[in-house]
């Protein structure tokens, strides 16, 4: 092999077999830290880490290109991110609840909730490791070829960044040393909290999806030697998948919540998001899966069950109770003086409440539905159009006592509005979850025009102008075929 690619070949190795002595090293700096509370060694822990990051992102392409036929290549990458993985990620949990001992004697309830987040979401990615290795060795004894590029590789890539994220914020040491480094990386350990949870929520809501993937690519090769042709049983652990996005639904809305009571409607709006998401989900893989359809010689479903029950409480809850819930809370704190006690905003949020969940009722107990089409506005696109003007309101808190009262009014007509929509039956909405699914084009618009949005102080315009657009769909979507609206692969 000539001198040139012969070292590109070992510079690859380097790049791939160097990160677990990396991560390890940071290891050694962090219990360091811990020990001496030393800002010196916080600092070359978190280059250490950085450094790691860099050589996952990398090694990949520098493996494709200088050594494509590398036999333990693939195996080999996989075994180096697992190895990393079970150091940094035990030493995150220790190290958030380390600083919540040592910076604080009296620790606040979100530093506490962030701490056992953290936990969890270490817990979570173990364990995520630990199925894939499982699942994907169970697949190739049994003679099922592992792809080589896999779509869970989105789940890697982010690994390394919010590890290394987690890690100087859990070990910042407050006291600065005279060094640049120290200047332009300390500002990831001073991070608010409500950013981090963002940036752990994401990363959790992949981690779910990482397994998910997994439970479709190898799940089944699984059942057929669970089950042993046993079809009530294998549609009872098929039923486990869209259930957990069910709940998954209800815990979005429940972080939105959240979210509003720390006055953060913008992270609040984009938990709704991931709830009417994870609401599309639940129903394409539960058809998906073929759990929608009745196993043949066995008496036909009844139209309500465990999985429609559960789908409704979910929907309740992120959809009618928490809109409500969050718009009562803003307007308390946000609107001018004596404007929430002079209307009554509490009976406002209850009826939309009462509204919604009279229209998830309707939606459950409808013998002649139309395929791809809802009667009435839709819960999840009700709930997206009333939280869009308390972003807007959220924004500009600061703004003339008149632009503030203008939105108040603006978010109680719109929450009226809402709740009567909902439930005015004869007006057809389209399925808009199908309508991205069929039109690759439209998902893609719009999540680009929220991720676009979302770091300029045009998000809540942008969301309202795309909420009433929708809201007016009627008068354009009422021309396609039923059949046609209800197809979920692309056209």
């Amino acid at each position: 092999m000539p001198a040139a690619p012969q070292l590109s070949a070992r510079l690859a190795a380097l790049l791939v077999y160097s990160r677990p002595v990396l991560v390890f090293g940071g290891m050694v700096c962090a219990v360091a830290v811990m020990w001496r509370w030393e800002p010196v060694l916080y600092t070359l822990g978190l280059c250490l880490l950085l450094v790691s990051m860099t050589f996952d992102l990398v090694d990949g392409w520098f493996a494709a290109r200088f050594r494509p036929n590398a036999p333990l290549a693939h195996l080999a990458d996989r075994l180096m991110d697992k190895l990393v993985y079970s150091i940094i990620f035990p030493v995150i949990a220790v190290g958030t609840m380390w600083r919540l001992v040592a910076s604080s004697s009296d620790p606040t309830h979100a530093q506490l909730l962030h701490a056992i987040f953290v936990l969890l979401l270490c817990v979570t990615v173990l364990v995520r490791d630990n199925f894939a290795a499982f699942m994907r060795g169970f697949a190739v004894r049994q003679g099922v070829e592992p792809e080589s590029v896999e779509f869970n590789r989105l789940r890697t890539i982010v690994a390394a960044p919010v590890s290394a994220l987690l890690y100087a914020h859990a070990f910042h040491v407050p006291e600065s040393p005279s060094s640049w480094i120290y200047f332009w990386t300390t500002w990831m350990g001073t991070l608010p909290l409500r950013y981090l949870f963002f940036v752990e929520i994401l990363f959790l809501v992949i981690n779910f999806g990482s397994i998910a993937a997994y439970c479709r690519k190898y799940g089944t090769v699984c059942l057929d030697e669970l089950c042993f042709g046993d079809q009530l049983l294998r549609r009872r652990i098929l039923s486990v998948l869209p259930n957990a996005l069910t709940v998954m639904n209800a815990v979005m809305g429940l972080i939105a919540v959240f979210f509003a009571y720390q006055g953060r409607l913008r992270e609040s709006y984009l938990m709704v998001i991931g709830a009417a998401t994870f609401d599309k989900l639940d129903g394409a893989v539960a058809r998906r899966l073929g759990l929608t359809e009745p196993l043949p010689n066995a008496p036909p479903q009844r139209k309500i069950n465990l999985g429609n029950l559960m789908d409704d409480f979910a929907d309740g809850l992120s959809f009618c109770i928490v809109p409500g819930w969050i718009f009562y809370i803003t307007l308390a704190h946000l609107t001018p003086a004596g404007f929430a006690a002079a209307l009554p905003v509490g009976w406002i949020a209850i009826f939309y409440s009462v509204m919604g969940i009279g229209r998830l009722t309707y939606f459950t107990l409808d013998k002649n539905p139309i395929p791809g089409f809802f009667k009435g506005l839709p819960s999840p696109a009700a709930a997206l159009l009333v939280l869009a003007p308390l972003v807007i309101l959220d924004q500009g808190a600061d703004y003339a006592p008149a632009w503030i009262a203008f939105w108040s009014w603006f978010a109680v007509g719109t929450m009226l509005l809402g709740a009567v929509t909902m439930n005015i039956y004869p007006i057809h909405f389209i399925h808009m979850g199908r309508a991205m699914s069929r039109n690759a084009w439209l998902g893609r618009l719009a999540f680009f025009l929220i991720v676009g949005g979302l770091f300029t102080p045009f998000f809540g315009y942008i969301c309202l102008i795309c909420m009433v657009l929708y809201l007016f769909s009627p008068l354009m979507t009422g021309k396609i075929r039923p059949e046609v609206a209800a197809q979920e692969r692309r056209i």
